[in-house]
């Protein structure tokens, strides 16, 4: 098995590509630590009945299942969850894959959409990287962020959007050279067109725009990226760090 005797934090692991990767990391040996959404304030808000459903799917596995629930935009709530988490399980493979939208052209975007995006897609992954680092160094582990062809295009009505994953993108390469001397891969993953919950909500003028400019004339799956990310998570992947894998039908090339 690729991944035997490794532990994979994967951040919104409850549902979609999150899902997926957990999936397939469990089914290479992997221990995994389910990331939700928990509000800090509002239980009503959180993720978890979808997180321990996956739980018990990982389980039912063989492998050991890990809950850890936080809003990954609040640094705070991140630091302290990750803290509790670290006296039971020390991870080896970090997946930053936690994201949202908020879209609006830009002229009209509001403060708050502008912010939540860029806190939650960008500044949040670098929140959980940044508390997870020494125990990745120890382990001579591995990181993967899930960017977005997005923010190596761009988009119109997506320039929050955009620009976090494009951060993301730039994050990883400096991460890349940062921690090589500890043996730790950084790499990014950009997918295209997937089918998740939130592809679902384009409206079918702007999917049938995406599909036009697309050379394999379809869409990809959650499995697809996590096929990815279990490659580049493995040690067939040894030598690969700093690189952006392109999962996009030839979208962006």
């Amino acid at each position: 098995m690729l991944l035997q005797g490794k532990t994979a934090f994967i951040t919104g692991a409850s549902r979609g590509i999150g899902e997926s990767i957990a999936l397939a990391f469990a089914r290479e040996g992997a221990d995994i630590v389910v990331h939700y959404y928990a509000h800090k304030s509002d239980p009503e808000k959180n993720l978890r009945a979808e997180a321990e459903t996956l739980a018990a799917k990982i389980r039912d596995m063989g492998r050991k299942a890990y809950l850890c629930g936080f809003d990954i935009g609040d640094r705070e709530m991140v630091d302290a969850e990750i803290k509790k988490l670290l006296v039971e399980v020390t991870p080896n493979i970090l997946i930053n894959n936690a994201g949202i939208t908020a879209d609006n052209l830009a002229m009209r975007m509001k403060p708050e959409e502008w912010e939540r995006v860029i806190n939650i897609n960008l500044s949040g992954s670098f929140w959980v990287t940044q508390a997870l680092m020494r125990p990745l160094m120890k382990n001579a582990g591995c990181i993967v962020n899930i960017a977005s062809v997005i923010g190596q295009m761009g988009n119109i009505g997506q320039a929050n959007y955009a620009a976090s994953k494009a951060g993301l993108i730039g994050m990883t390469k400096s991460l890349a050279r940062e921690l090589a001397s500890k043996k730790v891969r950084v790499n990014a993953i950009a997918p295209g067109f997937i089918e998740t919950a939130m592809t679902h909500a384009m409206t079918d003028e702007a999917r049938k725009g995406l599909m036009d400019i697309i050379p394999l004339k379809e869409t990809g799956k959650p499995e697809d990226i996590a096929n990815a990310a279990l490659f580049l998570s493995s040690d067939m992947a040894r030598y690969i760090t700093g690189e952006v894998l392109k999962v996009n039908g030839g979208m962006y090339m």
